[in-house]
């Protein structure tokens, strides 16, 4: 996979959107059934081990489907994507968190999340 220019990072997160809001409702419905299945737990309307089973083979899908795209998935809770590209001719990772209404911030490659600034223009 090549580097993303930032308009196509930006289109390919947009795309990504409900692939991304699928992956929050299942990461919800996995943690809430592991709660129920522990010894203990509290019961949940969502179902007992399969739908755990099927919660966590439906996660790694909608995974998959994201990094197929040539973006890095670095974190699932919350999630955080990295789209690889360059700003003025540096390797960086254009970076979006979870709850961020767009892709905004960058950070070098190697820097990681700590690093991350403001893309130019937006501040």
């Amino acid at each position: 996979m090549g580097l993303f220019t930032l308009a196509e990072a930006r289109a390919e997160l947009a795309r990504l959107r409900p692939v991304l809001d699928e992956i929050v409702t299942v990461r919800a419905d996995m943690v809430e059934l592991t709660a129920a299945l522990t010894p203990g737990g509290e019961p949940t309307s969502l179902g007992g081990l399969p739908e755990r089973k099927a919660a966590e083979a439906r996660l790694n899908e909608l995974m998959t489907e994201v990094q197929q795209t040539g973006a890095e998935l670095k974190g699932i809770a919350p999630l955080l994507v990295d789209f690889p590209g360059e700003l003025d001719g540096v390797p960086v990772l254009l970076c979006w968190l979870e709850g961020e209404p767009e892709l905004g911030w960058y950070h070098r490659t190697g820097l990681g999340f700590a690093g991350r600034r403001p893309l130019p223009g937006h501040a």
